[in-house]
């Protein structure tokens, strides 16, 4: 009965943002043209229930989630107790990994700033496949379809997320109004603060999917600015070594261009 609740109130946040008015944003669309990306950003002004952005039609295509993941990875893994806290030391395993800094043992806390995906992966394995999908579907976290194996679903699929429903889901987290206990949303809050100032604070993760031809980008994340929510999605096709770092300036320039940043 608990599940079917959680999962009832979850479809209404989804149904709830799908549904929020779109406008384009020609000086968005002049940032992806200039930065010569294909891909989509999307802005969610809570508080309006509107959605601002760039290609409508690409926020709203799913595609593999990558290390956003480790957003809902670090709730779902507190919640369940895979971990103590984010500060518990996890194992990457040992095996060699693409960058050195992943070749090493670490908390949830140091591991989302560099993006350790070994350490997560052994997260979701503490986690169990049966308490993943269950906890996913509360969330209603993208198609919900995490496959048969834990530990790679979310890089490879099948699981898949628009950058509408990003938005969706981080408004939530940025609101403390998921159904996970508050201290836990609050926890996973504080490892993704990226800048505060006086006047907001800016949230956020990045991810690179592997996918089949091409590579999909993501920057994630949200801005508390005046007591005010907006959630945030980008993702761009990366067709080059030169396209990934365009991510987050080309984020932070779509925010400023709104007057969010």
């Amino acid at each position: 009965m608990k599940k079917s609740i959680l999962l009832a109130f979850s479809m209404l946040i989804s149904v709830g943002v799908s549904a929020a008015d779109w406008v384009d944003n020609k000086k968005i669309e002049a940032l992806f043209s200039e930065a010569e990306v294909t891909g989509t950003f999307v802005l969610y002004d809570v508080a309006e229930d509107k959605l601002t952005g760039f290609n409508k039609s690409r926020a709203e295509t799913r595609f593999f989630p990558a290390s956003t993941f480790k957003i809902p990875n670090t709730l779902i893994g507190l919640a369940v107790g895979a971990v103590d806290n984010v500060d518990e030391i996890l194992p990457y395993g040992g095996a060699p990994q693409p960058f050195p800094s992943w070749e090493k043992d670490m908390s949830l806390r140091d591991a989302i700033k560099i993006s350790n995906v070994p350490v997560y992966k052994e997260l979701a394995r503490r986690i169990t496949l049966e308490k993943m999908s269950s906890n996913l579907r509360a969330l209603n976290y993208g198609n919900n379809d995490i496959g048969t194996t834990v530990d790679n679903f979310w890089l490879v699929g099948p699981l898949e997320i628009s950058a509408v429903e990003q938005t969706a889901f981080l408004a939530k987290l940025a609101q403390k109004t998921l159904p996970f206990p508050v201290r836990i949303q609050e926890t996973t809050q504080g490892i993704v603060l990226l800048e505060k100032t006086e006047t907001g604070s800016l949230y956020g993760k990045t991810g690179w999917a592997d996918a089949p031809e091409p590579d999909i980008g993501w920057w994630v994340g949200w801005v508390v600015k005046d007591g005010k929510v907006y959630s945030f999605a980008l993702n761009i096709d990366v067709l080059g070594e030169a396209d990934g770092p365009k991510r987050i300036p080309l984020g932070k320039a779509s925010l400023k261009v709104l007057g969010v940043l």
